[in-house]
């Protein structure tokens, strides 16, 4: 079976399932800024069904993911996907909540792609994984359009909640002394924080 056949399954797979996966000019946004940087070593927060972690080793022959996810289920399919793409030697799942991991390595690209509303959290884990040069990019900054409607427009109180948490992450790197970010209106809204030197 041919990669794109694969590919179209899983994407398949998550419509039907309800899986949150990236969307397509978001996933083209990433594999092209993967290899614009030559990146060769990235760690993901949140695999789902291990997408976004096949695309990525799929766009740089050299490079690895360290990818984490607490979803029992999803965690089982990404495992299966990964083999379907003989990519178990490139692709290293975890299955733990990403903020209980403690990892030694260095990585050139974090992808923050877990629960929304612990971005903050995330970032502050992690950044200390990330390597001199290295790049933080998170997914779903727009989160379907949410972030730049009015508060008062969403109905549901969680995701009001959840749309507030987004908003603080958005001006945490914004106002981060550390960092510069650049905001993309690509797919669902991408960040691409990266530290500032010396």
């Amino acid at each position: 079976m041919s990669n794109y056949t694969m590919i179209k399954e899983i994407k398949e797979y998550a419509r039907i399932n309800d899986v949150p996966i990236m969307q397509d000019e978001g996933i083209d946004f990433l594999t092209t800024f993967i290899l614009k940087n030559q990146t060769t070593r990235v760690l993901e927060v949140g695999t789902a069904i291990g997408y976004s972690a096949i695309m990525m080793a799929l766009a740089h022959p050299k490079l690895k993911v360290v990818t984490i996810e607490r979803d029992e289920q999803r965690y089982l399919e990404a495992l299966k996907n990964v083999k379907k793409f003989g990519l178990e030697d490139r692709i290293t799942l975890l299955f733990k909540d990403a903020l209980d991991v403690n990892l030694h390595e260095k990585f050139d690209l974090i992808f923050l792609d877990g629960a929304k509303g612990q971005n903050i959290n995330f970032f502050e884990h992690f950044e200390r994984n990330l390597d001199e040069g290295g790049y933080i990019i998170t997914d779903n900054i727009s989160f379907h359009g949410y972030v730049e409607k009015d508060e008062s427009e969403i109905k549901s109180r969680n995701l009001r909640g959840l749309v507030r948490k987004i908003k603080a992450y958005i001006e945490y790197l914004k106002t981060n002394p550390n960092y510069i970010t650049t905001f993309y209106d690509k797919g669902d809204g991408i960040s691409v924080t990266q530290r500032k030197e010396g």
